[in-house]
């Protein structure tokens, strides 16, 4: 066993990750197998926290056992740029801001056009604002250690800087557009904005010292401007266009204004490194 793991380093990338996944499945679904047959029809919500936070918790743990025993790494989180600094703080909370203030400018402009009406937040608005930055940084959190973070750094072992860059960022818009056949046709711009949001997170975390905290940031700002938004009603869209121009499913990433932003807030800071 001990000789089998130490030698995981050498096999292909493949074989790594579906290492890794089963490993993640086979100590994961046991517990949450049971979790869902017994609270999926009382209480969806909670089924969902519950199974995607051990779930988190059995990664971090893998991950550190990967990092010691598959790369005899002791500092594997430093590695994937997960360092508690004043550099990386500053970053993070930039990222969230820049973020958070392009997703209400979108809507913004939505607004000027007449395609959609903003109203008061059907709930006090400082702890709307709160518990949708507590969600945004913990989804945030999770998804850019893994991307950005563990899966990265396995691609960076077999491919060059671009290629890596290149196939992160696709797989993390197939992870996210994997639906029904249906939908997925539906909401087709959504996976070219997706793309786009990796690469951007991708350049963003390798321009700022290979830390996470701004990748973070950008990631948890987006999520944090539309939860905001959406969990606080405080949109109302007029359908005087289309849906998949400002938003299949009210998702501002699923519409074309969405990719427009987002691919010109990209293109801008490639252009002049600004992440």
């Amino acid at each position: 066993m001990n000789s089998f793991v130490k030698n995981l380093h050498s096999y292909p990338i493949l074989a790594r990750l579906g290492i890794f996944f089963s490993t993640l499945l086979f100590i994961w679904l046991p517990f949450a197998i049971p979790i869902y047959l017994f609270l999926q029809q009382k209480d969806p919500n909670l089924t969902t926290i519950l199974t995607m936070g051990l779930l988190f918790i059995i990664f971090l743990f893998l991950v550190k056992f990967w990092g010691n025993y598959v790369y005899e790494n002791q500092k594997i989180f430093r590695t994937y740029g997960l360092v508690f600094s004043k550099r990386n703080l500053l970053d993070l909370s930039g990222g969230l801001l820049i973020s958070f203030t392009i997703t209400w400018l979108l809507f913004v402009v939505e607004y000027l056009f007449g395609w959609v009406v903003f109203k008061a937040p059907n709930q006090l608005f400082i702890p709307l604002l709160l518990e949708g930055l507590t969600s945004a940084l913990l989804i945030a959190l999770a998804e850019e250690l893994f991307f950005r973070g563990w899966l990265l750094n396995e691609l960076e072992k077999d491919f060059s800087e671009k290629q890596s860059n290149f196939i992160n960022a696709l797989l993390f818009a197939i992870a996210h557009f994997l639906k029904p056949l249906a939908e997925m046709i539906r909401g087709l711009v959504t996976f070219p904005a997706l793309f786009i949001l990796g690469l951007l997170l991708v350049w963003s975390k390798k321009n700022h010292h290979n830390l996470l905290g701004i990748s973070i940031g950008l990631h948890g700002g987006f999520v944090w401007g539309y939860y905001v938004l959406n969990v606080g009603q405080m949109l109302t869209y007029t359908e005087v266009v289309p849906s998949w121009i400002t938003g299949i499913n009210q998702n501002p990433i699923a519409g074309l204004m969405g990719l427009l932003f987002l691919g010109t807030f990209s293109l801008i800071a490639k252009k002049r490194k600004l992440f």
